[in-house]
């Protein structure tokens, strides 16, 4: 990788991040304009917004990497993510939560909460599970921007870590849930873009996209005795009935990670940031395409990658990565495409890593500043100065 040209790369994206945050920023009159973005984001925005959040690094190289293992049978799970994660999100839970926390003038998702209910107790304790366990989230996800950039830039992994977390934190804590969704439709996009790139170059790659699915049919015989004992039936059907794969894919990707959506407070602060149903209704055809050309493309991408594997080095992906499926997607990218795609792909990868981390440095911080501090201590809510302290201490 010429690092001067990534360098180049680089110091743009960072400088439109920078933009993005700074107009967030400026727009910041009250907290309402910081932690619901002023209730009137446009749908574009909300909807990029959203699928970014949602969509991280560990759903394109992590899930990439088991649909490499395992096949297409995890494209359930984006059906999924659009049909639960998007439409009944949207439509049955994200009007009633627009309209309620509009009428209640709730700003958080633990603030909504504690207003519907008439407690502080709820809104408390609803907070403190988000202040405690989102960390785990949240470091996840920053490490793995991390290592990305610690192989990417050849930098130690503690200046990464701290590069990472503090480019983050500027623009979240400047320009609030506005700086956020503005940077985070940046992201969105070129996480789109990215995708559909790495989905045409690897149909190229292989060959084209017939040819490519009939010999991954046919490289049903050659799954290993221990992946057949789990299950495995081939890359491009379901697990067989019953077996310990077919119960962990529907159990726990399809219906864990598909439905869990639903649950996700940094997800469901969304919905309030719009002025009306009618934007929630234009934003869900934006979100549903999102889903489809981003985590449907990794997994396609992921299985496809056993056709290049066993054309190049007569192996299958998961015994060219050594084992570690986390490493299929990236020596797939590695080796098959063209190094100037290297430079679309390492960005697409940071922004699905920042677009995630931005929205659960906001959640955690919101929490602490607004739902616990102000709270406990019975200060008055409008302050933008308390939830800026309460994000910087959530980081």
């Amino acid at each position: 990788m010429n690092m001067y040209l990534f360098g180049a790369v680089a110091c743009l994206y960072l400088a439109a991040i920078g933009y993005l945050g700074y107009r967030g920023y400026r727009k910041n009159v009250n907290s309402q304009d910081y932690l619901v973005a002023g209730r009137s984001a446009h749908p574009f925005v909300m909807a990029m917004s959203y699928g970014a959040a949602f969509i991280s690094t560990s759903a394109i190289v992590g899930f990439g990497g088991i649909a490499g293992l395992f096949g297409l049978g995890l494209l359930w799970l984006p059906f999924m993510n659009i049909v639960f994660g998007i439409f009944v999100a949207f439509v049955f839970f994200g009007r009633p939560t627009r309209r309620i926390g509009k009428a209640l003038g709730a700003q958080t998702f633990p603030d909504f909460l504690g207003r519907r209910f008439q407690s502080d107790g709820i809104k408390v304790a609803s907070s403190l599970i988000i202040v405690l366990f989102m960390q785990l989230y949240s470091s996840v996800v920053l490490i793995g921007g991390a290592r990305f950039l610690e192989k990417a830039v050849n930098i130690s992994f503690h200046a990464a870590l701290f590069s990472f977390a503090a480019v983050v934190a500027v623009y979240v804590v400047m320009g609030g849930l506005k700086g956020v969704m503005y940077v985070d439709a940046l992201m969105g996009s070129i996480m789109v873009i990215g995708m559909l790139s790495l989905l045409i170059m690897a149909y190229y790659s292989t060959g084209g996209v017939v040819s490519t699915h009939q010999e991954l049919a046919a490289m049903a015989p050659l799954v290993p005795e221990k992946l057949k004992a789990l299950g495995h039936a081939g890359w491009t059907v379901m697990p067989r009935f019953h077996s310990q794969w077919w119960w962990t894919l529907v159990t726990s990707l399809m219906l864990g990670v598909g439905i869990g959506a639903l649950a996700q407070p940094q997800l469901a602060v969304r919905f309030m940031t719009v002025k009306s149903d009618r934007e929630l209704n234009r934003a869900v055809l934006i979100g549903a395409l999102f889903i489809l050309a981003t985590a449907t493309v990794a997994y396609v991408v992921g299985a496809l990658s056993n056709v290049y594997f066993m054309r190049q080095d007569h192996m299958l992906s998961i015994q060219v990565a050594g084992g570690n499926p986390d490493l299929i997607m990236p020596m797939f990218i590695s080796r098959a495409l063209p190094v100037a795609f290297l430079y679309i792909f390492s960005i697409t990868l940071l922004s699905a890593a920042m677009s995630t981390m931005s929205s659960l440095f906001h959640v955690t911080g919101s929490s602490l500043g607004h739902d616990l501090y102000c709270t406990m201590v019975k200060k008055p809510e409008g302050s933008v100065w308390c939830n800026r302290v309460g994000i910087l201490l959530g980081i």
